[in-house]
């Protein structure tokens, strides 16, 4: 059995496990493989255009008509009352109440289309299961600003009215408060800023942020936390300032913590954030969906109350909102995590919008292509308006589910071959031939290219009318080159592959051999100083990057040969008292590295001794016990008639009781306080130097091994847990963790 053979069973037994599972149980699996066959297209289309954006699979464990019943309640989910009967609850004593002013209740298809994750699985609507923590990496002013842009609020100093209606002037704008409350609160400041939006729209004279409401002057709720519906007029906006003025009553504890009364916006801002991280990202609810749709919170006592919208369609319009604020902002390429919901006995396809009605199709059936030169786009909805799901030429063959027959232009109802549902232009459809393909030709413009290069595989289908027909495209090792539905080939590390492409039913094919050249782009060397005596020898450890370049080779040589030589291999060999540089040079690109090199007389025998449970090694010391390396303990381990002296890499003088770790020095000093030799100490696990192995210095090697911000010099070696002479990996990082966890001690040796 191969590979993907035992990941296909691995993740049977993982759903087969979440049914069984009791009610409550939920549980996350990150990775497209672990979604229902329904949602992978999406995610699939999705991953190829952000390859950054990771997806989180949330079992809930609960049945979909469960959920829908808990939902589909008089008031829970509510439409604005100008929307189509399609939209809307009809029940008889229901149909057009007024829940809330100009608002009523939805119909189950609304709240059934609202909570279908599916429906909003493209490049916009997905930012509802976007995970809303703060995130100092992506959380920028500017970004902040970008979102705000067309409102009130963009670029704007704030000033607000005190309770006796002064106008008060500040300093700061509405974008910075925003991002001080997200740095407080561990919300995404792009969260509180489309939240803004959402609440109080574009205008600062919202009644909610005036503070000029009667009976609530100075007060503001930029959020609309307590807001709950009411007859009375401005009965909602009063509740929520009710809130600002003494949280409804709360505790004075309750009060303290969401800093009530939120009597200027700053403090509103903040404490409304507070309220928001705390109430509802903090406690499961991390994402717009779940804070509309309460399916998964770690508060006690029943679910599907804890909701913080009406509107079924909010968290459709915020994520329009929060995706704006990335692509303006140059942001949608970060590292980004998005938790979607998945429920039992799901529909076959994705809820309908209620604003699709099913009289305007004649169910279908038929195999049709995209008469087009160009991409055709293949959309959410059966109109222009609606988001793209992705884009198809004329070699992509789909299903027409069902055919259009609407008043103006019509639209049909497709399945693409990989599963996924959309619409298409019906005058771009063309029943596709049943001709079948008899040779195909294959050609590259170059058979070699380089890492990270794309290349278009040249594909000639014989006979032409068959050029409808899928093809399939496949590597013979994806860690080397990988390929896509479209041909396209790139580079992922060194070596060699063959590209097949074959007929969807194999009975033709051909195939082509690629090799990727993986070039040299930095060199780092694990020592950068050495002091040697006479007569002692070194080895260098050049770290070429990548891994997996192709020409490593290197070229060492000394600027001052009388004073030390160096090998074709990177040996060091002290002549005589002196100093010199010794360069290691890459053969390719010519990238260069110095060590400074300085050449003492030979101590006598004798003359410094160091105790048997150190190593010592030209001017590195290793072999320290990370329980026992303070200052006083090393200097007993050195006997010497000379004095004894410990400093950081700083130059300052190490307290006896302190730690001395990687990078610190042992100097060796006669009468006169001339140094007579000088060690380096490398404690392997210690990265960071300060003489502990912890979790930052865990940080620090995952860093080195992503090439976020890559080690050099001893502590290159000092990453370098299992001492190969290699680049610190993987398995350093564990070695470290089994360190940290005490399974297993570092060897100093």
């Amino acid at each position: 059995m191969n590979i993907k053979f035992y990941k296909k069973i691995i993740i049977t037994f993982i759903l087969i496990i979440w049914i069984a599972l009791p009610v409550k149980a939920s549980s996350k699996f990150e990775g497209i493989e672990y979604f229902p066959e329904s949602y992978r297209p999406y995610l699939q289309e999705l991953k190829s255009k952000h390859p950054n954006w990771n997806y989180v699979a949330l079992y809930t464990n609960f049945d979909w008509n469960y959920v829908v019943n808990k939902e589909n309640q008089f008031g829970k989910n509510l439409v604005p009352k100008s929307y189509s009967d399609s939209w809307k609850n009809t029940t008889q004593g229901q149909y057009n109440v007024e829940v809330d002013a100009g608002w009523v209740d939805a119909s189950r298809q609304a709240v059934e289309y609202a909570m279908d994750p599916r429906n909003f699985l493209n490049e916009v609507r997905l930012f509802q299961f976007e995970e809303l923590s703060y995130n100092q990496n992506t959380n920028k002013q500017s970004g902040v600003e970008k979102i705000l842009y067309g409102t009130e609020f963009y670029n704007r100093i704030v000033e607000y009215k005190d309770a006796n209606l002064n106008n008060i002037v500040t300093t700061k704008k509405y974008s910075d408060c925003i991002l001080s409350a997200a740095k407080t609160s561990l919300v995404s400041s792009y969260h509180l800023a489309s939240r803004i939006k959402q609440e109080v729209g574009p205008f600062l004279s919202h009644s909610s942020i005036s503070g000029t409401v009667p009976g609530y002057e100075g007060l503001y709720n930029f959020y609309n936390i307590g807001a709950t519906s009411s007859s009375e007029p401005l009965g909602a906006i009063k509740n929520g300032l009710e809130y600002a003025k003494n949280g409804k009553g709360a505790s004075s504890q309750t009060q303290r913590k969401y800093l009530i009364p939120w009597n200027t916006k700053e403090i509103a801002i903040t404490g409304g954030a507070i309220f928001i991280g705390s109430s509802y990202i903090n406690i499961g609810q991390d994402n717009v969906y779940l804070q509309k749709f309460d399916v998964n919170d770690q508060k006690q006592g029943e679910l599907f109350w804890h909701q913080y919208m009406t509107n079924v369609l909010a968290p459709y319009s915020e994520s329009k909102s929060i995706y704006n604020g990335y692509k303006n902002s140059n942001l949608l390429d970060l590292t980004m995590n998005f938790v979607i919901p998945v429920y039992q006995n799901m529909p076959e396809y994705p809820v309908e919008s209620p604003s699709i009605s099913k009289n305007d199709f004649n169910l279908d059936n038929t195999k049709v292509y995209a008469d087009v030169t160009g991409l055709l786009n293949v959309r959410t909805g059966p109109g222009t308006s609606y988001e793209v799901l992705k884009q198809i030429d004329r070699n992509e063959i789909m299903t027409r589910i069902a055919k259009g027959k609407q008043v103006g232009e019509l639209w049909d109802k497709v399945k693409l071959s990989n599963g996924m549902i959309g619409y298409v232009f019906q005058s771009y459809l063309k029943e596709a031939l049943d001709v079948q393909i008899s040779d195909i030709n294959l050609s590259l413009d170059k058979n070699i290219i380089d890492k990270n290069e794309t290349i278009s595989l040249n594909v000639t289908i014989i006979p032409e009318e068959a050029k409808d027909k899928k093809l399939i495209y496949s590597s013979s090792d994806d860690r080397i080159a990988r390929v896509n539905d479209k041909g396209k080939i790139t580079g992922i590390s060194s070596g060699k592959a063959t590209i097949t492409v074959s007929s969807e039913d194999k009975k033709v094919e051909k195939s082509i051999q690629i090799e990727v050249y993986t070039k040299v782009k930095d060199l780092e060397l694990d020592i950068d100083k050495i002091i040697m005596q006479e007569g002692d020898s070194f080895q260098i450890n050049p770290i070429v990057y990548p891994e997996d370049a192709n020409n490593k080779n290197i070229i060492f040589s000394s600027s001052n040969n009388s004073v030390a030589k160096v090998t074709k291999e990177g040996n060091i060999l002290a002549i005589k008292s002196g100093e010199c540089k010794i360069t290691a040079k890459t053969e390719e690109e010519n990238i260069e590295k110095d060590v400074e090199v300085t050449v003492r007389k030979k101590l006598e025998e004798g003359e410094i001794v160091f105790d048997k449970s150190l190593v010592v090694k030209g001017n590195e010391i290793t072999g320290l016990d990370d329980t026992k390396n303070t200052a006083k303990n090393i200097k007993d381990k050195i006997t010497t008639n000379y004095t004894v002296q410990l400093i950081d890499s700083s130059g300052e003088k190490i307290p006896e009781d302190s730690f001395v770790g990687t990078n610190s020095k042992i100097i060796i000093l006669d009468e006169n306080e001339e140094i007579v030799m000088e060690y380096i100490i490398i404690l392997y696990g210690d990265i960071d130097g300060d003489g502990k192995i912890n979790s930052v210095d865990l940080l620090v090697l995952q860093r080195h091994i992503l090439e976020i911000e890559k080690l050099n010099g001893v502590f290159l070696k000092a990453g370098n847990i299992d001492k190969n002479g290699k680049n610190p990996s993987s398995l350093d990082s564990l070695l470290i963790q089994r360190h940290i966890l005490e399974l297993e001690k570092i060897k100093q040796k």
